[in-house]
């Protein structure tokens, strides 16, 4: 994984004071999430949808029907930006433009990719149910066929939080 450039949309960080530098902070965010937004572009036009993940440490998984607008400008253009975030709310204060979002946020960018290794697919759905359930599922080979399994290579990553210590 690659560090932010400078002048990169994913550069460095403004806000030094709220950036979260921990990589073990970042990478708990990850696991701790469910909804992940991924960003996408079709030559000039952008197309953002919210996808249920699993993060192994080292790179995101999602699952999709195999046809599908995000699945065709997967197929013209790989790379994509992803953004998890948690604690929301609000830090009110007597001055109306002075409010502030209570946040914990991770914002990273890499390369999507279509696993197709069957095995490496049932881990990521394993890993993607296991979010919302505790049983232990088998997948009907023709349920599999016609899932799509999709893996984020992160190529940088990085975390922001304010409000929340």
């Amino acid at each position: 994984m690659q560090e932010s450039k400078e002048g990169h949309p994913h550069g460095p960080m403004r806000r030094k004071d709220r950036e979260i530098t921990n990589r073990s902070e970042i990478d708990a965010i990850l696991h701790s999430a469910n909804l992940m937004r991924i960003a996408l572009a079709d030559g000039d036009t952008p197309f953002l949808v919210p996808v249920f993940y699993a993060f192994d440490g080292t790179a995101i998984y999602f699952h999709s029907a195999q046809t599908g607008t995000k699945i065709e400008i997967m197929k013209r253009n790989n790379k994509v930006c992803f953004e998890v975030s948690l604690d929301h709310g609000i830090i009110e204060n007597d001055i109306a433009c002075d409010f502030e979002a209570k946040h914990r946020t991770v914002i990273g960018v890499g390369r999507t990719a279509f696993v197709v290794d069957e095995a490496e697919k049932i881990k990521a759905l394993d890993r993607i149910v296991k979010h919302f359930s505790e049983k232990k599922f088998e997948y009907p080979k023709a349920n599999l066929n016609c899932t799509t399994v999709i893996r984020i290579d992160i190529e940088s990553i990085k975390g922001k939080k304010h409000g929340v210590y």
